[in-house]
Protein backbone atom coordinates (compact mmCIF):
# COMPACT_ATOMS: atom_id res chain seq x y z
CA UNK A 1 0.00 0.00 0.00
CA UNK A 2 1.64 3.36 -1.11
CA UNK A 3 1.17 5.09 2.28
CA UNK A 4 2.40 8.98 0.47
CA UNK A 5 -1.35 9.90 -0.35
CA UNK A 6 -2.22 9.05 3.05
CA UNK A 7 0.48 11.61 4.44
CA UNK A 8 -0.57 14.25 2.00
CA UNK A 9 -3.55 14.21 2.97
CA UNK A 10 -3.33 13.82 6.58
CA UNK A 11 -0.73 17.02 6.44
CA UNK A 12 -3.68 19.25 4.93
CA UNK A 13 -5.60 18.51 8.31
CA UNK A 14 -4.72 21.05 11.09
CA UNK A 15 -2.18 20.91 13.71
CA UNK A 16 -2.36 17.67 14.43
CA UNK A 17 -2.65 16.17 10.76
CA UNK A 18 0.17 18.45 10.07
CA UNK A 19 2.79 17.54 13.30
CA UNK A 20 2.14 13.74 13.13
CA UNK A 21 3.06 13.86 9.30
CA UNK A 22 6.41 16.23 10.07
CA UNK A 23 7.27 13.58 12.79
CA UNK A 24 6.61 10.36 10.45
CA UNK A 25 8.92 11.89 7.56
CA UNK A 26 11.16 13.13 9.58
CA UNK A 27 11.93 9.99 11.84
CA UNK A 28 11.61 8.22 8.56
CA UNK A 29 8.63 5.89 9.64
CA UNK A 30 8.28 3.22 7.62
CA UNK A 31 4.12 2.63 7.25
CA UNK A 32 2.60 -0.77 6.18
CA UNK A 33 -0.30 -3.12 6.40
CA UNK A 34 1.33 -6.50 8.98
CA UNK A 35 -1.06 -8.82 10.16
CA UNK A 36 -1.93 -8.85 13.91
CA UNK A 37 -4.68 -9.71 16.48
CA UNK A 38 -8.50 -9.04 16.19
CA UNK A 39 -8.46 -6.61 18.86
CA UNK A 40 -5.87 -4.19 17.29
CA UNK A 41 -6.32 -2.02 14.54
CA UNK A 42 -2.73 -0.93 14.30
CA UNK A 43 0.87 -1.02 16.44
CA UNK A 44 3.95 0.71 16.69
CA UNK A 45 7.06 -0.94 17.19
CA UNK A 46 10.34 -0.89 18.91
CA UNK A 47 12.62 -0.29 15.14
CA UNK A 48 10.00 2.68 14.86
CA UNK A 49 7.59 1.42 12.01
CA UNK A 50 3.62 1.72 12.13
CA UNK A 51 1.66 -1.52 11.25
CA UNK A 52 -1.76 -1.44 10.03
CA UNK A 53 -3.92 -4.62 10.74
CA UNK A 54 -5.01 -5.56 7.05
CA UNK A 55 -8.39 -7.20 8.90
CA UNK A 56 -9.06 -3.39 8.71
CA UNK A 57 -7.45 -1.46 6.02
CA UNK A 58 -6.35 -2.53 2.46
CA UNK A 59 -4.39 -0.88 -0.66
CA UNK A 60 -8.05 -0.32 -1.77
CA UNK A 61 -8.74 1.64 1.68
CA UNK A 62 -9.46 5.74 0.55
CA UNK A 63 -6.72 7.62 1.83
CA UNK A 64 -8.98 10.07 3.77
CA UNK A 65 -10.34 7.40 5.96
CA UNK A 66 -11.06 8.94 9.08
CA UNK A 67 -10.28 5.54 11.02
CA UNK A 68 -6.74 4.84 9.31
CA UNK A 69 -6.08 8.49 9.82
CA UNK A 70 -6.98 8.36 13.21
CA UNK A 71 -5.17 5.26 13.94
CA UNK A 72 -1.59 6.52 12.31
CA UNK A 73 -1.88 9.91 14.87
CA UNK A 74 -2.52 7.44 17.97
CA UNK A 75 0.41 4.97 16.62
CA UNK A 76 2.35 8.03 16.22
CA UNK A 77 2.10 9.60 19.48
CA UNK A 78 3.11 6.57 21.02
CA UNK A 79 6.31 7.21 18.64
CA UNK A 80 6.57 10.24 20.21
CA UNK A 81 6.48 9.38 23.84
CA UNK A 82 9.02 6.62 23.34
CA UNK A 83 9.04 3.19 24.77
CA UNK A 84 8.72 3.57 28.66
CA UNK A 85 5.69 5.83 28.59
CA UNK A 86 4.26 4.05 25.22
CA UNK A 87 4.00 1.07 27.48
CA UNK A 88 1.79 2.25 29.66
CA UNK A 89 -1.72 3.03 30.50
CA UNK A 90 -0.63 7.14 30.95
CA UNK A 91 0.58 6.25 27.54
CA UNK A 92 -1.84 4.99 26.16
CA UNK A 93 -4.47 7.09 27.63
CA UNK A 94 -2.66 10.02 25.53
CA UNK A 95 -2.71 8.17 22.62
CA UNK A 96 -6.46 7.50 22.68
CA UNK A 97 -7.38 10.96 23.26
CA UNK A 98 -5.68 12.20 20.65
CA UNK A 99 -6.79 10.07 18.23
CA UNK A 100 -9.91 10.17 19.43
CA UNK A 101 -10.25 13.69 19.49
CA UNK A 102 -8.74 13.92 15.89
CA UNK A 103 -11.20 11.38 14.43
CA UNK A 104 -13.97 12.79 15.74
CA UNK A 105 -12.99 16.43 14.18
CA UNK A 106 -12.08 14.97 10.86
CA UNK A 107 -15.37 12.56 11.01
CA UNK A 108 -17.49 15.37 12.10
CA UNK A 109 -19.01 12.52 14.30
CA UNK A 110 -19.61 12.89 17.86
CA UNK A 111 -17.93 10.61 20.29
CA UNK A 112 -19.92 7.71 20.91
CA UNK A 113 -20.57 7.03 25.14
CA UNK A 114 -17.17 4.74 25.66
CA UNK A 115 -15.28 7.30 23.34
CA UNK A 116 -16.77 9.89 25.31
CA UNK A 117 -16.06 9.11 28.64
CA UNK A 118 -12.21 8.40 27.43
CA UNK A 119 -12.13 12.02 26.13
CA UNK A 120 -13.46 13.29 28.93
CA UNK A 121 -10.69 11.68 31.75
CA UNK A 122 -8.24 14.44 33.18
CA UNK A 123 -5.23 13.07 31.66
CA UNK A 124 -2.35 12.78 34.42
CA UNK A 125 -1.15 11.00 37.58
CA UNK A 126 -4.43 10.21 39.21
CA UNK A 127 -4.12 5.84 39.58
CA UNK A 128 -8.01 6.05 39.97
CA UNK A 129 -8.33 8.09 36.45
CA UNK A 130 -6.05 5.59 35.09
CA UNK A 131 -7.52 2.33 36.14
CA UNK A 132 -10.68 3.98 34.68
CA UNK A 133 -9.19 4.69 31.86
CA UNK A 134 -7.40 1.32 31.34
CA UNK A 135 -11.38 0.25 32.04
CA UNK A 136 -13.19 2.10 29.62
CA UNK A 137 -10.36 0.86 27.04
CA UNK A 138 -11.03 -2.79 27.05
CA UNK A 139 -14.60 -2.14 27.23
CA UNK A 140 -14.15 -0.09 23.92
CA UNK A 141 -11.38 -2.82 22.01
CA UNK A 142 -13.04 -5.76 23.97
CA UNK A 143 -11.47 -8.27 25.89
CA UNK A 144 -8.70 -9.35 24.01
CA UNK A 145 -7.01 -5.59 24.07
CA UNK A 146 -4.73 -6.64 26.56
CA UNK A 147 -4.37 -2.73 28.36
CA UNK A 148 -4.57 -5.01 31.38
CA UNK A 149 -0.78 -5.63 31.71
CA UNK A 150 0.35 -2.31 31.25
CA UNK A 151 1.86 -0.51 34.43
CA UNK A 152 -0.48 2.71 35.19
CA UNK A 153 2.84 4.87 34.88
CA UNK A 154 5.56 4.50 32.45
CA UNK A 155 7.94 1.56 34.86
CA UNK A 156 10.42 3.64 36.34
CA UNK A 157 8.20 5.73 37.74
CA UNK A 158 5.32 3.23 38.62
CA UNK A 159 8.47 1.25 40.19
CA UNK A 160 8.98 5.04 42.26
CA UNK A 161 5.43 4.83 42.94
CA UNK A 162 5.37 0.80 44.56
CA UNK A 163 8.64 1.94 46.88
CA UNK A 164 7.63 5.54 47.64
CA UNK A 165 3.27 5.56 47.73
CA UNK A 166 3.99 8.97 46.27
CA UNK A 167 2.55 9.66 42.62
CA UNK A 168 4.56 11.65 40.51
CA UNK A 169 4.18 15.42 40.36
Amino acid sequence: MNFEPVLDHLAMLGETGRSTVDFLRSHKTRLSLRRQGRATGARWTLGGSIYLNPRHFSPATPFDHPGLLSLIVHETVHLRQGVGTALSIYGELEAWQVGLAFYCAISGKAPGRLAAEILALAHGWNRDVLRQARMLMRAYAGKKYRADLLPLYPMPLEIRYWLTRRAPS
